[in-house]
């Protein structure tokens, strides 16, 4: 497993955003029985930057707090067997890890929605990585039955990591 986080703002947390990104990786990829080693891409950024993103690659003049990219076309939501159709596209030639996406955040909307909230920094971060990790998975939140699916989820891997509201 392989992660890349890139900080281009000058917010620190008081956590390793690395290390909660892996643990959250490492999570949501056994729930999800994920046959490979993986690699995601995580960048941080501010307001106008996510929302530069957002207009960029989605046509949406506006904020939002968390971006996601797949690279698989997933048919099913969690059936990684969609990759093994084209190897080459999925699958990193260096390391041979299937490379399943990226992700962007706002450090501007984790420390508002932690506030917002009533949670900690980490809490929202976990959050909001988790909740990419599934899009990234294949898991959409169109429809109120997918939508409570995802939230489901997002929850039983925050419980396990102990990354509670209360934090």
């Amino acid at each position: 497993m392989t992660s890349y986080v890139e900080n281009e703002t000058d917010v620190s947390f008081p956590f390793t955003m690395q290390e909660i990104l892996e643990q959250i990786m490492e999570t949501v990829l056994e729930t999800e029985n994920c046959p490979y080693e993986t690699t995601v891409n995580l960048l941080l950024t501010d307001r106008n930057g996510i929302r530069e993103y957002n207009r960029e690659y989605r046509d949406l003049d506006k904020e939002t707090d968390v971006l996601s990219f797949p690279n698989i076309p997933f048919i099913k939501a969690g059936d990684f067997t969609v990759v093994e159709e084209d190897e080459a596209a999925y699958f990193d030639p260096d390391s041979g890890e299937l490379v399943l996406g990226d992700i962007i955040l706002s450090a501007d909307h984790v420390a508002a929605q932690a506030q917002e909230y009533g949670h900690s920094l980490l809490r929202e971060f976990a959050f909001l990585t988790a909740h990419s990790m599934f899009h990234l998975c294949g898991y959409d939140h169109m429809t109120p039955q997918e939508a409570a699916i995802m939230e489901r989820k997002q929850e039983e891997v925050l419980e396990q990591l102990k990354i509670t509201r209360d934090l």
